[in-house]
């Protein structure tokens, strides 16, 4: 934006990668005060003159998802008090994305009302990483620049051995265009696992499409939290004598219940990023850093470049 000042602010949601991403920039972290009172209501106060700026607040809408919706929320209002001359929610993990539709009766859109409160709150713009459904871009009415994690992963496995005797798997039919655009990137076979879902928490896998006796599995997926998707996917590929499962979600928000899972050893390795704040807790999780694609296209943002040409890895 020409001259114009840019700062970076962040939320509670995730700090370190925040941290992260100015450390890539050469920037300074803005100082802002979030913090709450007694009776659990956000106060948010910006420490600096942000008058005229180009400013991005870092917030990835997760675990607890109310409360750091509300901190974002809360930010750019007095960012927009302020008289910051653009505001951009940098949200690496879009929280409610699966509430992107009406599937049974009397049931809310809950991804487009997010979408409707930050408008409302004063954001000028959106940058993101891997919506769980890409059509949640339109329920904005302001630009959505969104990312794909696909470059930090390529990056990661492109040269790893089991490669050579791989086959790429998506752990449900919903999750097919992601599992098939890394297929093809990797250049592998493509299959996929059909699933029934007998509760929120409880994921049956019932049957296979593709390559699988004595193949090392990637199994592609967006987000995890409880791992039941992926448990149920890997166990029956196992069970059809796959010799490897390996795993890469997009996020990675695992509670007690996706530890436990994953401590079954079923996934011999979950790959993730630090969209959201992960411990691998002495698993075999390897967190991959999207700093420096989120760094890269502020950047672009700041400049008015494009951003879509930045991450294009062999034509994904």
């Amino acid at each position: 934006m020409g001259n114009v000042l840019m700062k970076i602010f962040t939320g509670n949601a995730n700090p370190a990668l925040a941290q992260e991403i100015c450390g890539h920039m050469s920037v300074p972290l803005g100082s802002a005060t979030v913090t709450r009172f007694p009776d659990g209501e956000t106060f948010v106060q910006i420490n600096e003159n942000i008058r005229g700026c180009d400013v991005y607040v870092v917030q990835p809408t997760c675990n607890p998802a109310n409360d750091h919706i509300m901190e974002l929320l809360i930010m750019i209002d007095a960012m927009r008090r302020a008289s910051a001359k653009r505001i951009t929610a940098v949200i690496p993990f879009f929280g409610y994305a699966r509430q992107d539709r009406k599937d049974r009766p009397r049931v809310p859109i809950t991804a487009k009302l997010v979408a409707n409160l930050l408008t409302a709150a004063g954001a000028h713009r959106v940058l993101t990483v891997d919506l769980h459904a890409q059509q949640i871009q339109g329920f904005f009415d302001i630009p959505v620049d969104h990312l794909f994690a696909a470059p930090a992963f390529y990056n990661y496995i492109h040269d790893k051995e089991y490669l050579a005797n791989a086959t790429v798997f998506s752990p449900d039919i919903g999750g097919m265009k992601a599992a098939a655009a890394m297929a093809d990137l990797l250049e592998l076979p493509l299959g996929f696992v059909a699933k029934r879902r007998t509760s929120a928490t409880t994921v049956e896998a019932i049957n296979l499409v593709g390559e699988v006796e004595g193949r090392d599995i990637i199994l592609v997926d967006d987000m995890t939290e409880t791992a039941g998707t992926l448990n149920a996917a890997g166990r029956l590929l196992k069970q059809n004598r796959a010799k490897s499962v390996r795993a890469l979600v997009s996020h990675c928000m695992l509670g007690e219940v996706g530890y436990k899972r994953l401590e079954e050893g079923v996934i011999d390795e979950l790959i993730t990023t630090n969209s959201t704040p992960v411990s691998p807790n002495g698993l075999p999780i390897t967190v991959l850093s999207i700093a420096q694609l989120l760094g890269d296209a502020i950047l672009r943002i700041h400049s008015n470049e494009s951003v879509t040409s930045l991450f294009k890895v062999k034509g994904y």
